[in-house]
């Protein structure tokens, strides 16, 4: 699997626009794996065949761009792309969830956002739907994006450092621990749904 991801993200130049197009493409499409690039990017910096700096800045570059994509899509098409694209009951429900959350606490769910799994789509095109301002929404914006790219980066280069000699183990550590912190995030999302619903 590593040496599959490394074919595609290696120490070659095309690979810097790989991964920028890789987290721009995330967001509007969930199923594409940004974040695992990132991390694999990551391994390949720690044994020097990647420039750290530019593959973080690469993939921050792309996020942005993307989460700002689908914020125009929202503020501009929202209505006939909530019904095309949000259509289904649960995905409808997900969508007024993000527009609550927004309303109530707007930048910081932006940055959580960006660590769940469809979220950042969800919680972009509610921003847009609801018209935050756009200058609020791309300065919490730019941060949850190096967040992200700092992150998913850093555990690619310090779990390579880990394991120089088989990075690979270094790659499985990174995507666990990923996946640790995801699963930490829907958890904690989880309870709190579970305490309104007791508290209602």
């Amino acid at each position: 699997m590593f040496s599959q991801l490394a074919d595609y993200v290696s120490g070659a130049w095309w690979s810097y626009p790989l991964v920028l197009g890789l987290a721009y493409t995330d967001v509007l499409i969930p199923l594409v794996p940004s974040e695992t690039a990132v991390i694999t990017g990551g391994v390949l910096a720690s044994s020097g065949d990647m420039h750290l700096s530019l593959l973080i800045f690469g993939a921050a570059l792309g996020a942005v761009a993307g989460d700002n994509t689908v914020y125009l899509l929202g503020r501009y098409f929202g209505e006939p792309l909530r019904r095309r694209f949000f259509g289904s009951e649960r995905a409808q429900k997900r969508v007024r969830w993000a527009e609550r959350q927004v309303g109530e606490r707007g930048g910081l769910l932006i940055i959580v956002g960006r660590f769940i799994p469809g979220g950042r789509t969800v919680v972009t095109f509610a921003s847009g739907s609801l018209e935050m301002r756009w200058r609020r929404f791309i300065a919490f914006d730019v941060l949850a994006g190096a967040i992200w790219a700092f992150y998913a980066a850093g555990l690619g280069y310090f779990g390579g450092k880990a394991f120089e000699r088989a990075p690979w183990k270094g790659l499985l550590l990174a995507f666990g621990i990923a996946l640790a912190v995801t699963g930490c995030v829907e958890g904690v999302r989880w309870l709190r749904r579970r305490h309104q619903a007791r508290s209602a």
